[in-house]
């Protein structure tokens, strides 16, 4: 029996989550779908400047798992450069962080903006 996947901690779903390229004929191909957590993994990495340890940290998971989470995430936005596919950000084993900063690091989008739990 395979053991159960732990969920990814996501501080933030994408304002968007669809995205394409501009001037493609109407003729629509079918979609490159990037999960929730790897657009975090790509997120914490490339914009933020985590290591992948502190990524890790940050989405609860180990450091192979975020390694392997972010080299298919890579994959996948290449194919949609290169070959000029529509991406779709949707699905993913994660849960949203609360928005208090508990499990939270300098990375979160969410912090300050939640409730306080006394």
């Amino acid at each position: 029996m395979a053991r159960p996947r732990k969920r990814r901690q996501i501080c933030a779903l994408p304002q968007n989550n669809r995205f394409g390229p501009l001037g493609k004929s109407a003729e629509p191909s079918d979609p490159i779908v990037l999960t929730v957590d790897e657009f975090e993994t790509i997120r914490l990495i490339d914009l933020e400047g985590f290591q992948q340890e502190e990524c890790a940290k940050q989405m609860n998971v180990a450091r192979t798992t975020v390694q392997g989470i972010y080299v298919e995430a890579r994959k996948k936005l290449a194919e949609a450069l290169v070959h000029a596919r529509p991406l779709v950000i949707e699905g993913g084993e994660y849960r949203l962080c609360d928005g208090t900063g508990q499990g939270c690091g300098r990375g979160c989008q969410r912090r300050g903006r939640g409730r306080r739990l006394d």
